[in-house]
């Protein structure tokens, strides 16, 4: 088979290096540039020392016509607004894109705006309605075509995939939904912040953004797909979730805890079958049966999705315990499922 030209911008991320470091393994994949603003000139293995001897590349500014004449498709793993500066001139050139910040991920310009405090363009705006939600295990056959998709993020994708098939079958109330997540540190990124310090975080566990992560938008827009249908635009605003995220003093993983009301009495086994019908051709989602419940440490350094579940008789209410690597599922693993599904690869490849 033929190998594709892939480049990363931004490859010195926590992201970034996650990428680099499952596309330089890649059978399809030949890895072409590496972006870097903050240590062009330097060589990769400089940066991380765990690419010694196993990839000799350069890091470079970003040049769109180098880029785009050497690539097939770009990952952009930039800070949040930045990329749509570059995406519109790659797509122009002809090279696919998979974006893994929150520029694209949005519909809605206005609620884009809102929450994103920028200003959009008109071919901002008609970039955000033509980009395709990378959930595979949702968007599937639209990610096959697509020329831009918009990588979900990480508490996201925990969440999406724990409650969608609850929604899809309509087993629970689309009100009064509240959601739980915890994230290692690296959610955060690779940016030098005083609250992300060792000393901060170390032997602490605290909650942030408890009323404005920039994450419920999103949430609560796939969230609106999944139980309304994406035709119905009058509704599409009807689900609502109160989300509260926590910073775990470990690296990685992200632990998303999801209660919802139950629409009449259900049974485990008829819960149960709704997820594995759902999930039955997801290769990378994982249904315990219960009491079993997942864990951050099953899911740690894979492309995993884990999912449990408890009903709670008494209140009522179902309570989802899903579990992903936010650099991984989270991240680039599901950047580079997306990249396989957009260029005609097993969805797994690389990534087992």
């Amino acid at each position: 088979m033929k190998k594709i030209k892939i480049s990363v911008i931004g490859s010195t991320g926590y992201a970034g290096k996650e990428l680099v470091k499952i596309l330089m393994n890649h059978q399809n994949v030949k890895l072409v540039h590496l972006v870097s603003s903050s240590y062009a000139g330097k060589n990769i293995a400089e940066i991380f020392p765990e690419f010694l001897n196993k990839l000799d590349k350069k890091l470079i500014n970003f040049n769109l016509d180098i880029v785009s004449q050497d690539s097939d498709l770009v990952f952009t793993a930039l800070p949040h607004t930045v990329s749509m500066d570059m995406v519109p001139e790659l797509l122009k050139k002809g090279v696919k894109v998979v974006d893994l910040s929150a520029d694209y991920r949005i519909k809605d310009s206005v609620v884009y705006q809102e929450w994103y405090k920028k200003e959009l363009n008109q071919i901002s705006k008609e970039l955000l309605l033509e980009a395709v939600y990378g959930l595979p295990e949702i968007y599937l056959n639209k990610i096959k075509d697509a020329l831009l998709v918009a990588n979900p993020g990480c508490y996201p994708t925990s969440v999406i995939l724990g409650i969608a098939p609850l929604l899809k079958h309509h087993f629970v109330e689309p009100v009064g939904i509240i959601i739980d997540s915890k994230s290692g540190i690296s959610g955060a990124g690779r940016k030098l912040s005083l609250g992300l310090h060792f000393a901060e975080c170390n032997e602490n566990f605290k909650a942030y953004k408890v009323v404005r992560h920039n994450h419920i938008p999103e949430i609560e827009q796939e969230l609106s797909y999944v139980y309304f249908g994406a035709d119905n635009k009058e509704q599409i605003k009807r689900i609502k979730v109160s989300f509260t995220p926590h910073l775990l003093p470990i690296n990685r993983g992200i632990l998303s805890t999801c209660y919802l009301s139950l629409r009449g009495s259900k049974k485990e086994e008829e819960v149960l079958e709704i997820y594995q019908k759902y999930y039955h051709k997801a290769p990378f989602v994982r249904i315990f049966k219960p009491p079993n419940l997942p864990e951050i440490k099953y899911v740690a350094g894979t492309n995993y999705c884990d999912i449990g579940f408890s009903i709670d008789e008494r209140m009522g209410k179902i309570k989802i315990i899903s579990v992903i690597d936010n650099l991984l599922k989270g991240a680039a693993g599901q950047a580079v499922q997306n990249m396989n599904i957009m260029s005609g690869f097993p969805e797994t490849c690389g990534l087992v």
